[in-house]
């Protein structure tokens, strides 16, 4: 476990509905870690066909509920990605968090900047409708592929290179960050963990976790640090809820910055959560606005 407690755990593209989410991975790696605030960096969800989620899909969900609820102090949120859209008004309903298209804050007095950054992938943007398509067909093949899916990974890397996604989502991403004046800006969309300093900021994506490889950011005032996944270190040091429930955090909320949030509760879709044993045992009102 590790002790030490970060200003900001970040996770991203977890794709939940996908045959290749590693959802039950990424719940160890909030239960074995300690953060005040956590951003769920866009497209943790394949798309809007809830029937895909399986067991361990909604036990992830589960636990963002449990991390959202006031009396944890932990601040939650949710930045949209493209596979998101649709989702706003179904997400803050139903764990409890907010959500935004980019969200500020400051932390040892840098400002921190998080957007998904499929906004800076043009072949995203001006090709909706066939990104869509691209979507539902790859997520039947990932339901027909062998049991690692190694076909649908080796798509993935090869449609990562082929578009030029990383070079182009740090390129734009480094402009917006200028543009709003952050030193320190981080996105997901690419599935690629990767680093790149220019003109005094730094860039940040959080990866993914649908392929081997599955990363996740830290951010504190002295640095941000990029993780790999570590089954043995999660397995033999997960975090008990006793142990969880028992800690004091000290949330920072007041150094939150204005960003664009978005949506109202959705009630109908709580009460298919509520089905699935997500909404049990809630103590707390959703905390959107």
């Amino acid at each position: 476990m590790d002790l030490h407690v970060y200003n900001t755990l970040i996770l991203s593209d977890l794709h939940l509905g996908a045959e290749m989410s590693h959802a039950r991975e990424a719940t160890q790696v909030l239960k074995g870690s300690r953060f005040r605030r956590l951003i769920l960096l866009g497209d943790i969800f394949a798309d809007l066909n809830f029937a895909r989620l399986t067991k361990e899909h909604w036990k992830f969900l589960g636990y963002i509920r449990k991390l959202s609820n006031p009396k944890r102090n932990i601040e939650v949120i949710w930045v949209e990605g493209n596979h998101d859209h649709g989702l706003v008004n179904i997400m803050s309903h139903l764990v409890g968090v907010r959500v935004y298209q980019h969200y500020k804050w400051m932390c040892g007095g840098l400002r921190h900047l998080a957007i998904h950054g499929h906004q800076f992938d043009g072949f995203q943007v001006n090709n909706v409708r066939l990104s869509t398509l691209g979507t539902s067909l790859y997520l039947k093949l990932q339901k027909l592929d062998f049991k690692s899916k190694p076909i649908a990974r080796l798509i993935d890397r090869l449609n990562t290179r082929w578009l030029r996604m990383s070079p182009k989502v740090a390129s734009g991403a480094l402009q917006f960050a200028r543009q709003h004046g952050a030193e320190r800006i981080f996105c997901g969309h690419t599935h690629e963990a990767i680093h790149v300093k220019q003109d005094g900021i730094d860039y940040y994506n959080a990866g993914g976790w649908v392929d081997s490889r599955m990363t996740y950011l830290t951010v504190d005032a002295q640095e941000v640090r990029i993780h790999e996944f570590n089954k043995h270190q999660f397995d033999e040091h997960e975090v008990s809820e006793r142990e969880f429930d028992e800690h004091e955090y000290t949330a920072r909320t007041d150094d939150r910055d204005s960003s664009e949030e978005r949506g109202e509760a959705d009630s109908a879709f709580a009460d298919l959560a509520d089905e699935s044993g997500l909404l049990e045992d809630v103590e707390y009102e959703s905390v959107s606005r």
